[in-house]
């Protein structure tokens, strides 16, 4: 009888082993970047509470008891006859999902890179680039949630949900809305080097004339032609007529409600391809 000895693996194989598995991306790595991203909100965690639960109470109560009473006459739109309050609230919704993504998806974003600089700890565990950037994502679209979530409960509670079998929808084209303008924008914070002052220019530049000019208040089609671009390639305008179609049931047509959803997609998608390449390009550094 034989016996057959194998020699056991050497120091510098067992070495080289380590490095390898290392190397290897750790299976839903993405989860663990959400969960620290999350964890970070703590530390404004009541900015985020009172945001979340303030913000649309003074919103609505402000259109409600005041710019509400002012405006006696329905709003007749996409041909269905609503009080004025359900008209905007919908529009307020996306707002509010949008404003949490030039948020989450900026200053934490620099700092990721620049002035804490924890994406490059990240990136030195078993955690790839892509998967640091779907966490970012992922733990933006859970305060958007939130914030999509309160904003629907006190517009129900207002009466400004006639139809609450579909308005849920309205919490989902939220963070839709808030993904399609927020994922661009997490890739242009990603590359930049130096901060100065370039989100105060996209607050003051972009969101706001989205925010004026994108139907909030009144239907585009009331603003002049040469304004109503503007309302066009806005995620908040897209946003707003798929949340009125489900929250009070507006006529959009199926070929619209498909442009909405397509516009929203397309944007979030062209942002992650260019936010997986900065992520990937800047940890390789």
């Amino acid at each position: 009888m034989t016996t057959t000895e194998t020699a056991s693996p050497s120091l510098d194989e067992l070495r080289a082993e380590a490095l390898q598995w290392g190397r290897r991306p750790r299976r839903f790595g993405s989860w663990y970047v959400t969960e620290h991203m999350v964890r970070a909100m703590r530390a404004y965690g009541w900015t985020i509470v009172v945001g979340a639960i303030g913000q649309p109470i003074m919103y609505l109560l402000g259109l409600a008891l005041g710019l509400a009473a002012l405006i006696q006459a329905p709003i007749v739109h996409h041909g269905v006859e609503v009080p004025y309050l359900v008209f905007v609230a919908p529009a307020l919704l996306m707002t509010a999902t949008i404003a949490v993504a030039s948020e989450e998806l900026t200053y934490p974003v620099m700092a990721g890179f620049k002035w804490r600089r924890y994406f490059y700890g990240f990136n030195a565990s078993p955690l790839s680039s892509p998967q640091i950037a779907h966490g970012v994502i992922a733990g933006a679209t859970a305060r958007m949630a939130l914030a999509a979530g309160a904003y629907y409960l006190f517009v129900w509670l207002f009466g400004a949900v006639p139809m609450p079998a579909t308005g849920w929808l309205s919490i989902a084209v939220g963070a839709l809305a808030g993904l399609a303008f927020g994922i661009p924008l997490m890739a242009y914070a990603g590359s930049i080097e130096d901060d100065k002052g370039q989100f105060a220019l996209v607050q003051r530049f972009l969101f706001m004339p989205m925010f004026l000019f994108s139907g909030t208040f009144y239907p585009l089609e009331t603003l002049p032609v040469w304004l109503q671009w503007i309302g066009w390639i806005s995620p908040l305008w897209h946003g707003a007529e798929l949340g009125r179609a489900a929250t009070y049931g507006a006529d959009v047509s199926a070929a619209m409600l498909a442009v909405h959803i397509g516009y929203l997609l397309v944007l979030g998608a062209i942002g992650y391809v260019c936010g997986r390449r900065v992520f990937v390009r800047r940890l390789a550094r």
